[in-house]
């Protein structure tokens, strides 16, 4: 019995030792989501909009979860389904979120933002000032390579439809977390993602889709 409870706890450390090996220090690892908070969706409907101006405070790390799991997070792990559905659960898209402490990508697995830089680089994800200064901004990012696109290859317009679509699921549950939340947002096309790619260090084969803008509203 004693070797059995040691062996356990043995097996558990070793597992907990190389789920901490994935995760460095500079990632942010989120709490839980809150799935039962928030207002009822038809209120949340009712008060979806648009919005461009924010103050300077930053969301806290709970709002952080709530969002991203809403946006893009899983809500089957056992069968890694998410909240927004895309073509074929193919899962192409990549959920960045960029911060005044550096790029993020956004790890549903285990719900956490895996930094890839400790740079600001909000100032690069739209085209309007108000993007620079804002606590978030979410990059939706299409990875062509599960469609099988290599580095280098063609993609044609025509091949960004479904990311196309399946990026407007997961921008509308941003903005109705929004709503639920008293936070406001706004998604932009106008990304210049010549200058933008780079900097996040994107491969050939990944396309960015838009740019989604979110922070506490001035009233």
């Amino acid at each position: 019995m004693k070797r059995s409870l040691l062996s356990s706890s043995v097996a558990f450390v070793l597992l907990a030792f190389g789920f901490l090996q994935n995760i460095s220090s500079q990632d942010i690892v989120l709490p839980a989501p809150d799935k039962t908070g928030g207002k009822p969706l038809m209120l949340a409907l009712n008060e979806r909009q648009t919005i461009r101006t924010f103050t300077a405070d930053n969301l806290t790390n709970q709002q952080l979860s709530d969002l991203l799991w809403a946006a893009w997070g899983y809500n089957r792990p056992a069968e890694k389904k998410r909240t927004a559905p895309s073509s074929r659960n193919v899962q192409e898209i990549d959920v960045y979120a960029v911060l005044q402490t550096g790029l993020y990508l956004y790890v549903a697995e285990t719900h956490t933002l895996k930094q890839i830089h400790n740079r600001d680089i909000r100032a690069l994800c739209g085209t309007q000032d108000f993007v620079g200064t804002a606590p978030l901004n979410l990059i939706y990012v299409a990875d062509m390579a599960k469609f099988g696109k290599k580095e280098g290859d063609e993609i044609k317009d025509s091949e960004l439809l479904s990311p196309y679509v399946n990026t407007g699921f997961i921008a509308q549950n941003v903005y109705l977390y929004c709503a639920s939340a008293n936070l406001g947002c706004v998604v932009r096309g106008m990304v210049p993602k010549d200058k933008l790619a780079p900097e996040m260090g994107l491969r050939s084969n990944q396309r960015i889709i838009l740019g989604h803008t979110i922070g506490v509203p001035v009233k």
